[in-house]
C-alpha cells in the first residue's frame, strides 16, 4: 500500500482546514470547496476567493506523470537544482506501447524500440525518488485508481485525463510538464479558482444504460468547451448507486467538456474499491471522516444556491447514447442513431469496435461486454466488425484471465491488445489507414477527434459504452439498436440480445503476479542519467532567453487556424510519440494539422521572405534564421484536449512570441504561460477576420506588460493600411514574472540559485 503516511496526515488537518473555512466563507461548501480549501500551499492564508477570477496557491498531494509527457518534465526537473522530488511522483509506461499484432507481441516491439527512453525515465526515476511503473503494467489512469488515488486528496497529473481519480472523490487535475515540476520542486501549484457545476443525478441506471452515457449526456449539454475552468461535482441518489470504477469513467471524460475536474462524494461504492483493491486501511481512515469527504447536507438539499451550474439527470429516463464523429460532445440517442445516420450521410457498416483504454477498462466494464460475447456465441451470432480489448493495467488483465473472459472473447475472434493506451491516442498500427478511406469505428475511449485513432482523417469514431460498442461489433451496423432490434443468427434464425449484465468487483477478488512497479533507489545520488548528444530521442534542454523587456514589433503571420485547433492539430501524437524528448525533432510537427484560413489546407502557409508556400515547421525555421518573430492566430477553445505541453513548447522553441485567439482551453493557455510565451485572447473577437496573411504585427505597449491591463496591436495591412486592436489576458504578476525570465523553470532556477 502507498502513501498511507500522507493520507492520515491529509485526513489529520482535514477538519479542522475546513471548519476554519467555513467560518470565513460563512456558508455551507462544497465537496470540491473542501479539497480545495484544505490543499492551500499556505493553509493559514485562507480568504472567500472568487471563482473563475483569483488565481489560488495549492499543495497537492502528489504527481503522475506517463512516458510521453514524462520525457519533457524529468528533463525539466533535472535542470531544477532539486536533488530528489518534494512529493511521492510516479512516471508510468503506457503510451510508447503500439497496438499491432496482439499484447505480448507489441510489448516485446515495444520494449527493443523504446529501449533508450525507457532507459532514461528508469534512471530518472531512480535517481530523484520517483515510483516507476514498467511497461506493460498498465495505463496510468487505471494504475492510479488502483494504487493512489483517495477520497479528499488532490493530485495533478501530466495527462489531461487525470481527472479518472475523481472517482475515488479526488480532486485530480491534468497539467503540463512545467506543472509537475514546479509541485516536485517543492513549490505551490497555481490555479485559477474553479467556477462549480453541479450534476444532480436521480434514479438508476438499468438495462443497457451505462455510467458513460452519463458523460455522454453530460457532453452533450456542456458541449467541449462548456466545462471550462470549472469543476464538476456529481450528487444525489444517482450518483451513489454507480460503482467507483463507473464514477471513474464519468471524470475520464469530464476532460472532454473542457473542465478543471470533476469529482464524486465519497460513499459505500468507493469503500468496496479501496478495500477489494487492498486499501482496508485507507478505507477505514476515510470511514472516520466521511462527513467532511461530501458538501454540507445544505448544498446537497439547495444546490442552485451554492453550484454556478445545476444539471439534474434522472437515470431512469437515460438512453444508451453514442458521441461523434469526429467531436465527443456530438450526443445521439441509440433510439435517433439510424435517422442521424441517414441524414448526415454516415457510413454504417462498423469496420472496428474496440473496447477498454483508461476510461473504461475496470473489471465491471469488461465483465458485462463479456456477457454480451457469451451471448453471441450461445445465440450462433457472428461478429459482423473487427473487435479489441485494451485492458487498463495487468491486475485486470490478469484477473479478467483467471475469470475466463478472455476466452470468452476469443470466441468471438477479438485481439487483445497490451495494457496501455493504444488505439486511443493514435497508438494503433490499423491495416489500410493509410489508403484514407471513409469507414466507422466505435470505441469506449474518450476522444474521436479527426485521425486521432489511426491517422485516416475519413475515419468516423463514434464513442459509446463498452456494452454498446460490444453490441454494435456484433451486429456490424451503426444503425442497430440492441434495445429493440434482432438479428439473424447462423441458422437463420431471428434473436434478440439480452441486457448485459456484470460483476461490479471479481467475486474471487482481484489477482496479479507482478504489478508492474519498480520502487526508486533510498539515495539515487549515484545513479547516473545519460543522454548521449547523437541520440535522435532525447535531447537535454536549454533554457529560454529571457524576455529584454521591449516592445514587439515587426512580427509575421505564421498561420491563422481556423475552426478546431486541438493539440493533436497543433502537436500530433501516433508516430510523432517517439520524438516526445527531442524538443528540437519533435517540432518538425508543430501545427502541421491546423487548417490555414486563407486556403483551407493544413501545413501549407506562406512563407513572406519568399513568397511562396511549403510546411509550417519549415516556413518558421526559416523566420528563426532570419531573426523574425512570429504570431499565431486561433479560433474558440484553441489547444482543447490532451495536457501535452510540447504544443506550447515547439512554438517557443521555434521563434513562435505569440498566440492570439477567440479563447483558449485552460492547460493549453497554461502551459504557452509557462513557456514564457504570450497567450492573447481578441478583446473583440470579430477582429480575428482582420487578420490578414501578410500582416507585421506591432505590439503597441508591451513593455507596459501587467495585470489585467490589455494589450495593443497594431496591424500594418500589405496595402499600407493600418489598425489598431485590443488584446486581452489573464497574466498575473506571477505570470508576467514567468514571462520576463523567459520560462517558469527559468524563474525556479533564479530561486534556487
Amino acid at each position: 500500500m502507498f502513501d498511507l503516511d500522507l493520507i492520515k496526515k491529509t485526513y489529520e488537518n482535514f477538519g479542522p482546514r475546513i471548519t476554519k473555512a467555513r467560518n470565513i466563507l460563512k456558508k455551507p461548501l462544497t465537496l470540491s470547496e473542501k479539497i480545495l480549501y484544505t490543499h492551500l500551499f499556505n493553509p493559514e492564508e485562507v480568504v472567500n476567493f472568487k471563482r473563475g477570477v483569483d488565481y489560488v496557491d495549492f499543495a497537492p498531494d502528489r504527481v503522475a506523470m506517463q512516458d510521453a509527457t514524462a520525457q519533457m518534465a524529468l528533463l525539466q526537473f533535472m535542470n531544477s537544482g532539486k536533488s530528489r522530488t518534494a512529493v511521492p511522483s510516479t512516471v508510468h509506461c503506457d503510451h510508447l506501447i503500439q497496438a499491432s499484432v496482439g499484447g505480448r507481441t507489441d510489448l516485446k516491439f515495444a520494449l527493443e524500440s523504446n529501449k533508450e527512453v525507457f532507459n532514461f525515465l528508469e534512471s530518472v526515476s531512480n535517481k530523484y525518488g520517483i515510483g516507476f511503473w514498467k511497461p506493460g503494467a498498465g495505463i496510468i489512469h487505471q494504475v492510479v485508481l488502483e494504487n493512489y488515488a483517495f477520497p479528499g486528496g488532490m493530485m495533478i497529473g501530466t495527462d489531461s485525463h487525470t481527472v479518472n481519480a475523481g472517482g475515488l472523490g479526488m480532486v485530480a487535475i491534468g497539467v503540463g510538464g512545467a506543472d509537475a515540476v514546479d509541485v516536485m520542486a517543492g513549490m505551490a501549484w497555481e490555479l485559477k479558482f474553479p467556477k462549480l457545476i453541479g450534476v444532480k443525478l436521480t434514479g438508476k441506471l438499468n438495462g443497457w444504460t451505462a455510467p458513460k452515457d452519463i458523460i455522454l449526456k453530460v457532453a452533450g449539454i456542456l458541449t467541449v468547451k462548456g466545462g471550462t475552468g470549472a469543476i464538476i461535482e456529481y450528487f444525489g441518489e444517482g450518483a451513489e448507486s454507480l460503482s467507483a470504477t463507473g464514477k471513474g469513467t464519468i471524470c475520464n471524460m469530464g476532460a472532454e467538456v473542457g473542465a478543471t475536474t470533476s469529482t464524486f462524494g465519497y460513499d459505500q461504492s468507493m469503500e468496496r474499491y479501496l478495500r477489494a483493491t487492498d486499501r482496508a486501511e485507507v478505507a477505514d481512515l476515510a470511514n472516520g471522516i466521511k462527513e467532511h469527504l461530501t458538501a454540507d447536507p445544505e448544498v446537497y438539499a439547495q444546490p442552485e444556491k451554492y453550484f454556478d451550474q445545476l444539471i439534474e439527470i434522472n437515470l431512469d429516463e437515460l438512453e444508451p447514447h453514442l458521441n461523434g464523429p469526429f467531436t465527443p460532445d456530438l450526443a445521439t440517442p441509440i433510439s435517433q442513431v439510424a435517422k442521424v445516420a441517414k441524414e448526415k450521410g454516415w457510413p454504417t457498416k462498423i469496420e472496428v469496435g474496440l473496447i477498454g483504454s483508461c476510461t473504461n477498462s475496470s473489471y465491471e466494464d469488461i465483465s458485462r461486454a463479456a456477457s454480451l460475447a457469451q451471448q453471441a456465441v450461445d445465440k450462433k451470432l457472428k461478429t459482423k466488425s473487427e473487435f479489441t480489448i485494451t485492458p487498463g493495467s495487468e491486475q485486470v488483465r490478469y484477473t479478467i484471465e483467471r475469470d475466463g473472459f478472455i476466452d470468452i472473447f476469443n470466441k468471438i475472434g477479438a485481439s487483445v491488445f497490451a495494457n496501455a493506451c493504444g488505439p486511443c491516442i493514435g497508438q494503433w498500427n490499423r491495416p489500410g489507414a493509410e489508403k484514407g478511406e471513409k469507414n466507422t469505428i466505435v470505441h469506449s475511449f474518450n476522444r474521436n477527434f479527426s485521425k486521432r485513432a489511426d491517422g485516416n482523417p475519413n475515419t468516423h469514431a463514434f464513442v459509446a459504452s463498452p456494452e454498446l460498442v460490444t453490441a454494435l461489433a456484433i451486429a456490424g451496423d451503426l444503425t442497430f439498436n440492441p434495445l429493440t432490434d434482432k438479428l439473424l443468427n447462423e441458422d437463420g434464425k431471428e434473436v434478440k440480445l439480452d441486457p448485459p449484465t456484470g460483476e461490479e468487483l471479481p467475486s474471487k477478488g482481484f489477482a496479479v503476479e507482478d504489478a508492474g512497479y519498480q520502487a526508486p533507489a533510498e539515495d539515487g545520488s549515484s545513479v547516473e542519467v545519460i543522454v548521449s548528444p547523437d541520440s535522435e530521442r532525447l535531447q537535454l534542454l536549454k533554457a529560454f532567453e529571457p524576455w529584454d523587456g521591449q516592445n514587439l514589433n515587426g512580427a509575421k503571420l505564421l498561420i491563422k487556424a481556423e475552426g478546431k485547433c486541438t493539440t493533436d492539430h497543433i502537436s500530433m501524437a501516433g508516430p510523432w510519440l517517439r520524438f516526445r524528448g527531442h524538443l528540437n525533432n519533435i517540432s518538425n510537427n508543430m501545427l502541421i494539422g491546423a487548417v490555414n484560413a486563407f486556403n483551407s489546407e493544413t501545413n501549407k502557409v506562406k512563407n513572406q521572405l519568399t513568397g511562396g508556400y511549403d510546411e509550417v515547421p519549415k516556413v518558421q525555421r526559416a523566420y528563426k534564421a532570419a531573426g523574425i518573430p512570429t504570431v499565431v492566430v486561433g479560433d474558440h477553445n484553441y489547444g482543447e484536449g490532451s495536457s501535452r505541453e510540447h504544443a506550447a513548447m515547439e512554438p517557443r522553441h521555434l521563434g513562435v512570441k505569440a498566440v492570439i485567439v477567440k479563447s483558449f482551453a485552460r492547460i493549453h493557455e497554461t502551459n504557452l504561460k509557462k513557456q514564457g510565451m504570450l497567450a492573447l485572447t481578441f478583446a473583440q473577437e470579430a477582429d480575428y477576420d482582420k487578420i490578414q496573411e501578410d500582416d507585421i504585427f506591432n505590439f503597441i505597449n508591451l513593455a507596459d506588460f501587467a495585470p489585467g491591463k490589455p494589450v495593443q496591436l497594431q496591424l500594418v495591412h500589405a496595402d499600407g493600411s493600418q489598425e489598431t486592436i485590443e488584446l486581452n489576458h489573464t497574466y498575473n504578476a506571477q505570470q508576467i514574472e514567468w514571462y520576463k525570465a523567459g520560462s517558469a523553470l527559468n524563474l525556479i532556477k533564479q530561486q534556487n540559485n
